[in-house]
Order: structure tokens, then sequence, then C-alpha cells
């Protein structure tokens, strides 16, 4: 299990949704999400102790059966594997919350998250040309949640079980 995590699920294929195969049958993403730096993200965190009030930032966790660890407070789960099917719901709610601009991390950053990012823009796109404008800013955390957890060592995780990253490393 732990070489599956340290890839994101690459190569596993056994069904479990983490393997090469997990995005066959969705269209290919349209769109390229650009990246943003853990350190603005753990920023945002740090804003919020001088600005009281509801976030306006998102993190939307894409790790399925990888979520071993722990993740980014507050973040949002869900999942790639069914990410195509949910991105409406995901907009829906950050739509109605205000939310100004979303973060997509997946284990690595390399291959999960871009994707549904990508999936998550260009549903946004498509809705805006029958009237549903949005500007919220969709981005991929660079490195992922493995990066985050080199980054700040576990800091501003829920969950956090840094034997479980140990494992990763090694």
């Amino acid at each position: 299990m732990a070489e599956s995590l340290a890839k994101d699920g690459a190569g596993e294929g056994a069904g479990d949704g983490t393997g090469e195969g997990w995005f066959k049958g969705m269209p290919p993403p349209k769109t390229t999400v650009p990246l943003i730096e853990g350190s603005e993200v753990m920023a945002w965190f740090d804003g919020m102790d001088v600005r009281p009030g509801p976030r306006t930032w998102l993190v939307v966790d894409v790790r399925g059966v990888e979520w071993k660890g722990g993740a980014i407070l507050g973040s949002l789960n869900a999942p790639a594997t069914s990410f195509w099917q949910s991105r409406k719901t995901v907009f829906d709610l950050v739509d109605r919350a205000g939310v100004q601009s979303v973060v997509v991390a997946c284990g690595n950053g390399e291959e999960k998250s871009p994707k549904c990012a990508s999936w998550l823009r260009d549903y946004i796109d498509d809705v805006s040309r029958f009237g549903r404008r949005s500007s919220v800013k969709i981005r991929v955390l660079k490195g992922g949640i493995e990066g985050w957890v080199a980054e700040f060592e576990g800091s501003m995780m829920e969950g956090f079980v840094e034997g479980e990253w140990e494992k990763k490393k090694g």
C-alpha cells in the first residue's frame, strides 16, 4: 500500500480507483489549470487569524483510498474516481458558499488533481455560456499532499499520522 501512496496510486489497477485507468471513459480535460505553491495556501491559513469570517477558499482533496495519513484542515474530499460525476455538485457548493479560490490536491499533484481541477474549470466555463458566470479561481496544489507534508510537517492537517508519511518516504 505504501508504494501506491507514494505514487498517488499510479500504476495500481485493481479496480480500486487508484490505477492508471481510473479516468477511462471520461473526456480529456480541455483546459490546463495553474499551480499554487503550498506556501500561498499556508498564508491563507495565517490570514484567518487577522480576518475573521467565512473562508473564501477551499481545498478539494481528490484522493480516495490513499487518503490515509491525514488531509489539509477543512478540505473537502471528492475522490478522483467519481469527480467527473461530482463536478457540478462541487461547483454548486463552491458557488453558493461564495468561495473565490479552489485548490485541488492529490497525493503528489501530478495526475489526479490536474485532471480534476481541469474538469471543474471546464464545467464552470461550459455553464458560463448559459449565463451562470463565476470568477472562482481553480488551481492545483504543487507537490500535492506529499509536498505539503514535506514542507509543513503535518501543520494545518487533520487526522495527520506521521507514520503513514514515513512509509511513503521509504
